[in-house]
Formats: structure tokens, sequence, C-alpha cells
């Protein structure tokens, strides 16, 4: 079991020393892989730290279990010597001896039985470790999640690079993990710009208003209200899309996104203000 402890930290070791590469700007598996193994490292550690405490106690108990057992038989040993000594004196001591005899015999024998069941649980617990320690090094860690910062650059400099499938995965982790944080709700309008450029207009405005819905006062709220208008319009829900074009127009009047929203109401020969064609 030593060995195989062994085995395990000298692997650990290997891995931790493989040479260093820049992790998140080349290769984030790598990030990915040093986290698992740290994690792998960090449970090993607690695990040992906890079998060698329980294995301390149980060791102890069997020390004191066996002491006791040879204190019984020496006094077995003693009582016996006098009982042959004193056997010609005295029939009735003889009786006496005899009784606290068989008293002892009984208590060695209860003590051998605890001290077979606590080596039985010793032996349990080892087999358990080593069960524990096997599963440990044949099934990968589970992935750790990337630092907020580079999951989320990661995914934006995708989404610019026009890698759609990586960036998708990359944006819907960061809300997965980070739900939370002011970024989120970037993740999802960068989410919902894919999916309007794929036509895929249903979930894109969808996206666009958790936006809206989560997070209000967030940068991408002017663009989301803009980009949802435009969704709806696409989808065949005119009157809805017209709506969400001059709340852009009533909530941003200075901003860029409500000069697109005038211009697309413009080509669609509505007024901007709802007061008719």
């Amino acid at each position: 079991m030593r060995t195989h402890r062994y085995w395990i930290a000298s692997a650990l070791l290997t891995a931790l020393c493989l040479p260093a590469t820049p992790a998140w700007a080349v290769n984030r598996d790598i990030v990915q892989l040093q986290t698992q193994v740290q994690s792998l490292q960090d449970q090993m550690s607690q695990m040992k730290q906890s079998f060698d405490e329980r294995m301390g106690v149980m060791k102890n108990l069997i020390e004191q279990n066996t002491d006791t057992a040879n204190k019984v038989a020496t006094a077995i040993a003693a009582l016996q010597n006098t009982l042959q000594k004193q056997e010609s004196d005295s029939g009735s001591k003889v009786d006496q001896l005899s009784g606290q005899i068989q008293a002892l015999n009984d208590t060695l024998d209860e003590l051998k039985a605890r001290l077979a069941k606590v080596s039985k649980q010793l032996e349990d617990m080892q087999a358990a470790q080593q069960n524990l320690a096997a599963q440990q090094t044949q099934q990968p860690p589970q992935a750790q999640a990337p630092p907020p910062d580079v999951l989320y650059n990661n995914a934006l400099s995708d989404y610019n690079a026009g890698k759609n499938d990586l960036a998708i995965q990359e944006f819907h982790d960061y809300i997965k993990y980070y739900p939370n944080t002011d970024l989120a709700g970037n993740a999802y309008f960068y989410l919902a710009d894919i999916e309007y450029r794929q036509g895929n207009f249903q979930q894109a405005a969808k996206d666009y208003d958790e936006v809206l819905q989560n997070f209000p006062t967030g940068n991408k709220a002017p663009a989301a209200q803009l980009k949802k208008g435009f969704s709806l319009i696409e989808l065949g829900q005119k009157d809805d899309g017209i709506a969400e074009l001059r709340h852009v127009i009533q909530r941003y009047p200075r901003s860029n996104e409500a000069l697109q929203a005038r211009e697309r109401l413009r080509k669609l020969g509505v007024s901007a203000s709802g007061g008719g064609r």
C-alpha cells in the first residue's frame, strides 16, 4: 500500500514538473490539466491525512488490547502457579482460584474477539483506501472553471475571429460558472448576436431579452433592445419589433442605437414616435 502511494505521488510530481507554456494564450487545455492535477494532489493529501489519523487510532486500540491480553495471560499463569502450590493445602481455595481462572479466561476470549474485530476493520479501511486511490488514478478529474476574465476574453477573441462554435461554448461556460457578474450580460448579448447572424432569430430574441431582463443597466442594454426589435421583425412580429425600436429611441435618444432604430422605422414607413405612418 505504501509503494502504491509513492507511485501516485511520483506520477503527480512528474505531471507538475512538465514544462510550463503560456496557458491561456497558447493552449488553455494545459492550464485546465494543471488545475486538475493540483486538485487531485490536494484530494490525495487530504485523504492521506484522514487515513493516517484513523490508522493511528486503530493501531492504538490494537496495542491497548494486546497489552491487556498479555497482562491477563500473565495473571492466569500466576494464578495457575499459585493453584498448584496451594492445591494440597485447601480444597476451598482451589475452587475459588478455579473460578477466578475461568473468569479471566472468559475475559481473555472477549479481548481476543475484540482484537480480531478491530484488525478486520483496519484491513477493510486499508482496502477501501487502496480502491479509492486506484479509482482516482484511473478516472480523470473533473474540469475546473477557468478564471472569469480569461474565459470571457477567450470567448470574445473567438467571437471576433469568427470562430462561432468555440465562442458559443465559451460564452455558455461563462454564464454557467459566473452568471451574476456584469460580463454575464455581455455573454448573453454576444450569444444572441451569433444566433442573429446565423438566422436563428427566435433564440436570438430570447437571449437579447435575457440582457434586458437581468442586466438592464449594462452597457449592452441599448444594443440588445435594438437587435431584439430587428429579430422580432425578422420573425414576422412586426408590431412588437416596432415597439422595441421606439423604446430604444425613447430610452436612449442620443445613442447610435437610436439612430439605427429611426433608420429602420423609416424604411418600414412608420414614425419613430408612434403617431402613424
